[in-house]
């Protein structure tokens, strides 16, 4: 298969195939907490379930200094790298025409010095996150196959769209191709590791919220 056939193959057969994997498999991971139920809760309601659980989604995304204390790297070096992978995502200009070319939906981009800035800063969180899990006697007991491999299909899309764009070793043809493919590896393995937290987090705070909120106490 010559470079241009790839490229055309990864832009679509296999994106399109990447992007049902995902969709299926988060819908069916959903599914599965949806389907899961709970049992009837006979005990008088003290308070809102609603108001608890929503208090409990948006408060649960500031630490309390407590937490902040024990675990500032952590905190730190997850907020800088899930706000940076969300700016490089949304805000550049070619990502912005993919999703209107998909979904019809467009957006202002940010400059691109700015994209290029925060590209290097998550790339960077994302590697000192690495080296501290592995420096880390606790983290490296606890860490197992599926956390490295979150990790590298994490980084790939950032480390190969940095490439990429300013056409470092490759040819340009290669380069998107593989940053392409990386991103639908991505996709791939989403729904099956602990990468689902981006949708899931907010139903577990939430139902832990209701619960609270149901009780009068809070979460």
């Amino acid at each position: 298969m010559s470079e241009p056939e790839l490229l055309i193959w990864i832009r679509g057969p296999a994106l399109q195939i990447a992007t049902v994997i995902f969709l299926l498999g988060v819908v069916v991971r959903i599914f599965e907490i949806l389907v899961l139920g709970r049992k009837p809760n006979l005990a008088e309601a003290r308070g809102s379930a609603v108001a608890g659980g929503l208090r409990t989604v948006f408060a649960r995304s500031i630490p309390d200094r407590g937490t902040l204390q024990r675990s500032t790297f952590n905190l730190v070096a997850g907020y800088i790298f899930h706000t940076g992978i969300f700016i490089t995502l949304l805000f550049f200009a070619p990502h912005i025409l993919l999703f209107q070319d998909t979904l019809g939906l467009s957006w202002p981009s940010l400059p691109t010095q700015v994209i290029d800035a925060t590209t290097v800063v998550t790339i960077i969180a994302l590697l000192a996150v690495l080296v501290h899990r592995v420096a880390h006697r606790v983290m490296r007991y606890l860490s197992r196959f599926q956390d490295y491999l979150v990790w590298l299909v994490t980084i790939l899309p950032m480390v190969t769209g940095y490439l990429a764009f300013h056409r470092i070793g490759l040819t340009p043809q290669h380069l998107i191709t593989i940053h392409i493919a990386s991103v639908e590896l991505l996709m791939v393995v989403f729904p099956f590791t602990k990468l689902m937290h981006a949708f899931t987090l907010f139903f577990a705070r939430y139902y832990n919220g209701a619960m609270a909120g149901y009780k009068g106490v809070n979460s």
